[in-house]
């Protein structure tokens, strides 16, 4: 019989550190969402100046964004395919590579064609931002940390939105539209670098600690399936694949109207111009920040006090579906400042939704499925995005306002949680026959 150490006198040994290098990946992850999004809202803070330069009508300006998504719904795929076959090392490091050239390529631009060329490719690129890094999440932490790794990196898009008219404004000032997009690629280049030369799976990475890797290794589905992913066909039939699909070609959309039109809406409403759109702006992007953190914090809480995934992940996404129903008033408030608190209380409810939505393949799903469900659903999100991009285009140029497209936004949660919950009730994890080969 063995004796526990303090009845036989001997020195208790301490307990092994876990150690928070999982924390490093989130960090890198959450730094490329920035760029990802500082990239992706410029053209959209640019939309009067470049619209008075090039004369875009309100369908111009909706097309460009337009074949952006149907560019993006065709890459969301690809790309989480491909990322689930070569890893999200290398995977990232291509889709970084791809949309920050494709950015830079913007200033050279000299009317809609190539500009709506410029934006095919940044769409094909920031089309694996999210499948690797979800992918990334799920190989670096266990299922209760998920959503808070999740609402932390994606809050880099709100800090992205809030960077984007602080920055851009003073290098235009400084020298002119075109140099702001090859500046702010050119300095992204740094992230590259790094994220290659920290990013490995957890157990090809030596500094980390056994401790650490048992803790994310902790629940995990089933490590038998890591090595080959399941059949697509099979992915496609899953109940799960579709619940997420839905809920994202419900929400995504609004999210693309947040930052693709607010400028405009502002403009519009109270007069802002390129340069007073930043305090509002940031005003609203901030609180998305707290929302995605937020969100994500609030169902890993429950699932910390005991609640199952299910119900924790559910509770979080309809407490900030809540949230965003007060934007339909949003076009009728008589104030910038009212306007700005519902309208970022909207987008804080959409992230803290989004951080939850997005842990669910990896809830669901073993690891080499994660990106091929995460690029299913950003597909139906781009695909919605694009229906949503012509009907906001049509909306302005036929009325001139933006009710029914608050309105939309409002509705799209709710309807996407009875969707998630008619679906997949019970959130139950889908597991592969026999593992399957990829194909």
């Amino acid at each position: 019989m063995a004796w526990p150490a303090e009845a036989t006198g001997a020195p208790i040994p301490p307990p092994a550190r876990l150690g928070r290098r999982r924390w490093i990946v989130v960090a890198l992850l959450f730094a490329a969402t920035v760029i990802n999004y500082v990239d992706r809202q410029m053209l959209g803070l640019l939309k009067p100046l470049l619209s008075q330069e090039f004369r875009w009508s309100d369908t111009d300006y909706a097309d460009i964004i337009f074949w952006f998504q149907a560019s993006y719904a065709v890459a969301y795929i690809v790309f989480g395919r491909v990322i689930d076959r070569v890893g999200a090392r290398w995977g990232y490091a291509l889709t970084f590579v791809i949309w920050n050239l494709a950015h830079m390529a913007h200033g050279l631009a000299g009317g809609l064609v190539q500009f709506t060329l410029a934006r095919v490719a940044l769409g094909a690129g920031e089309a694996g931002n999210f499948p690797a890094g979800l992918k990334s999440v799920a190989e670096w932490f266990p299922r209760r940390e998920r959503a808070l790794a999740v609402g932390i990196f994606n809050a880099g898009s709100n800090v992205g939105a809030v960077v984007t008219p602080l920055v851009v404004p003073v290098i235009v000032a400084i020298a002119d539209w075109r140099t702001a997009f090859v500046v702010t690629g050119v300095i992204s280049f740094g992230w590259l670098a790094a994220w290659l030369a920290f990013y490995r799976r957890p157990e090809e990475d030596r500094h980390l600690t056994g401790a650490e890797l048992a803790h994310i290794r902790s629940d995990a589905i089933s490590p038998t399936i890591a090595v080959q992913g399941p059949r697509l066909r099979w992915v496609l039939r899953q109940r799960q694949t579709w619940a997420y699909v839905l809920a994202k070609f419900l929400t995504d959309p609004i999210w693309w109207v947040f930052l693709f039109w607010l400028p405009d809406f502002l403009g519009r409403r109270f007069g802002l111009d390129l340069s007073s759109f930043g305090p509002p702006l940031v005003a609203i992007y901030l609180m998305s920040d707290v929302g995605s953190v937020t969100g994500g914090w609030l169902s890993s809480r429950l699932m910390r006090r005991g609640l199952g995934a299910n119900r924790s992940r559910k509770v979080a996404m309809l407490a900030c579906a809540v949230c965003v129903v007060p934007v339909l008033v949003a076009p009728w408030v008589g104030g910038l400042v009212a306007a700005v608190l519902i309208i970022g209380l909207a987008t804080a409810g959409h992230q803290g939704f989004s951080a939850n939505l997005m842990t669910l393949p990896s809830d669901l799903f073993p690891p080499s499925a994660v990106a091929t469900v995460v690029g299913l659903g950003g597909t139906a999100g781009a695909v919605g995005g694009m229906v949503m991009s012509k009907f906001t285009g049509w909306i302005l140029q036929t009325t001139g306002g933006y009710g029914p497209i608050f309105l939309t936004a409002a509705l799209a949660y709710p309807l996407a949680l009875l969707a998630l919950q008619t679906l997949s009730p019970q959130l139950r994890p889908a597991i592969p026959e026999s593992g399957g080969a990829a194909f």
